[in-house]
C-alpha cells in the first residue's frame, strides 16, 4: 500500500488530484473551527466539555459525527454535509415513487445531471430548515444542557438570521468542496469530508480516555477498535460471486461473447445508509422533545414521558432494541430499493448473458432476489451490532457519550469504507498510467 502512495505522488497528474483533494479538506477543517457571527466562541467553549458528558449528547451524535464536531461549537460548517447526504438519500428514494425522476434515471448522464440539480435545491432547504432549528435550540438554551452561559452574544432576530444564513452557506460550500472533490481529485468527496471529520476528533477523544478513564482502559479501548477495524474490513470485502456465462454471437464479421465472469453481491450491500436512516429517525423525536420543552416540563405527557424514559439514554437496552430493528428493517428496504433484480435479469439476458442452471428472465430474477435475501441477512446483523456497540459499553463506562466514540461503531464503519475506497481508486488510476503491456 505505501509503494502504490510513493508511485502516485510520483505520477504528475495523480500527484495534482491527491495535493486538490488535500487542500480542499484542508479548508473544510478550517471552516469547521471557525466560529459563525454572533457566537459566544468562549462560553461554547466553556459549556462544551461538561454539556458532551451528559446523556443528552446523544441527540446530536449522527449530525454532530458527520460535521467532525463542528455542529456544537455553531461553527461556520456546523450543517456540514448532513443536509445534502439527507438530500441524496431522499431523491434516491423517490425515483422508486415518482415516474419523472424515474425516467431521469433511465436518461443517462443528462438525467443524472438533472437529478444532481433537484438533489442541490433539497439540500439547501433542509440546510436552513437543520439551521433554524439548532440556532433556535441555542437561543433557548437548550442546545449545551447543563451550560448556564449565553452561547450567542446576539439573540436578537437580525442576529439569528443571519447565524442561519451563514449556516446555511457554509453548508453550500461544503456540499461545492465534496463535488469539487469528486470531479477534480481522488475519491468520493463526500465521504472524504465525512472521513477528515471524524479523524480530526480520534486525538482529542483518544487524549480524553487516556486522561479520564487511565491507560488500562485507552488500551482496551485501542484494542478493541482494532478488533472492530479487522471485523469491518472483512465484512466489507466480503461477497458472494455468483457465475454469469455469455453466450457467443456474431456481430458482422466479429464474433463476441463465449466469455465466464461473475456478478459480485457484497455482504453489506445497503453500506451505512440504514444505520443514518435510523439514527435521523430515532434523532426527530428527541429533537420535538427539546423544542416542546418535554425536559423541562414538571408535568410532562405521556409521549413526553416516553420519549424522556426510552429515547433520550442511548444505553437505555429499548433504545438499543429500537435501533438495532430499524437498522435490519432499512438494511432490507434500501437494498430492496436500489439492486433491482429484474433490470439485472433483463440487462444479462439482452446481452446473452445466463447464471448456469438458470433459465434466462423470470427465474434468473428470482435466483438473484433469494441470494440477495439470503445474504442481506447477515449484513443486516453486522451493521446493526456495529452501530450499537458503543452503546453497549456505555454503562460499563462513560466515556463522554455515543458523540465522544469515534473509535466504534458507525464511526470506524464509515472510515474504514472510505478509506478502501479511496485506495481502490488510487490503485486503479495507477494501472491506467503505468500499464505496461507486453512490450516492456
Amino acid at each position: 500500500m505505501l509503494s502504490a502512495f510513493v508511485s502516485a505522488f510520483r505520477t504528475p497528474d495523480l500527484r495534482r488530484k491527491i495535493l486538490f483533494t488535500l487542500g480542499l479538506v484542508a479548508l473544510y477543517r478550517l471552516g469547521a473551527t471557525m466560529p459563525s457571527p454572533g457566537v459566544d466562541y468562549g462560553n461554547v467553549q466553556a459549556c462544551l466539555e461538561q454539556a458532551t458528558q451528559g446523556e443528552s449528547a446523544g441527540i446530536y451524535s449522527l449530525i454532530n459525527l458527520f460535521s467532525g464536531g463542528a455542529l456544537l461549537q455553531l461553527s461556520v460548517f456546523a450543517i456540514g454535509i448532513m443536509p445534502y447526504i439527507t438530500a441524496s438519500i431522499i431523491v434516491q428514494l423517490l425515483t422508486v415513487v415518482i415516474p419523472r425522476f424515474e425516467e431521469l434515471r433511465k436518461e443517462g448522464q443528462a438525467g443524472q445531471a438533472k437529478m444532481t440539480q433537484y438533489t442541490r435545491y433539497l439540500s439547501i432547504a433542509l440546510a436552513v430548515l437543520q439551521a433554524t432549528g439548532i440556532v433556535a435550540l441555542a437561543a433557548r438554551g437548550q442546545l449545551l444542557q447543563g451550560c448556564a452561559e449565553p452561547i450567542l452574544a446576539d439573540d436578537s432576530v437580525f442576529g439569528l438570521v443571519m447565524i442561519v444564513l451563514v449556516m446555511t452557506a457554509g453548508a453550500a460550500l461544503v456540499m461545492w468542496f465534496g463535488e469539487l472533490v469528486t470531479e477534480r481529485g481522488v475519491g468520493n468527496g463526500m465521504s472524504l469530508l465525512i472521513f477528515a471529520g471524524i479523524a480530526s476528533r480520534i486525538p482529542v477523544e483518544g487524549r480524553n480516555i487516556l486522561e479520564g478513564r487511565g491507560g488500562v482502559t485507552f488500551t482496551l479501548v485501542c484494542i478493541a477498535a482494532l478488533l472492530i477495524i479487522i471485523g469491518v474490513v472483512f465484512v466489507e470485502q466480503g461477497q458472494r460471486r455468483i457465475p454469469v456465462q455469455y453466450a457467443k454471437r456474431m456481430v458482422g464479421r466479429k464474433m463476441y461473447g463465449g466469455s465466464s465472469t461473475y456478478l459480485p453481491l457484497k455482504v453489506n450491500q445497503a453500506g451505512v445508509i440504514p444505520v443514518i436512516f435510523a439514527s435521523s429517525l430515532l434523532y426527530l423525536p428527541n429533537l420535538i422533545a427539546q423544542l416542546s420543552g418535554a425536559a423541562t416540563n414538571p408535568n410532562p405527557s405521556w409521549w413526553q414521558r416516553w420519549i424522556n424514559e426510552y429515547l433520550v439514554n442511548p444505553a437505555n437496552p429499548v433504545y438499543i432494541l429500537i435501533y438495532f430493528g430499524m437498522i435490519v428493517f432499512f438494511t432490507y428496504f434500501y437494498v430492496a430499493i436500489t439492486f433491482n433484480t429484474e433490470e439485472r435479469a433483463d440487462e444479462m439476458k439482452k446481452f446473452g448473458g445466463f447464471i448456469p442452471g438458470i433459465r434466462p428472465g423470470r427465474p434468473t430474477a428470482d435466483y438473484l432476489s433469494y441470494v440477495l435475501s439470503r445474504i442481506t441477512l447477515p449484513g443486516a446483523i453486522y451493521l446493526g451490532t456495529i452501530a450499537v456497540l458503543p452503546n453497549l459499553f456505555l454503562e460499563v463506562g462513560n466515556t463522554g457519550g455515543v458523540a465522544n466514540l469515534p473509535f466504534g461503531g458507525t464511526a470506524v464503519l464509515i472510515m474504514v469504507s472510505v478509506g478502501l475506497d479511496t485506495v481502490k481508486q488510487i490503485e486503479s488510476q495507477l494501472m491506467q498510467r503505468n500499464y505496461e503491456g507486453f512490450l516492456k
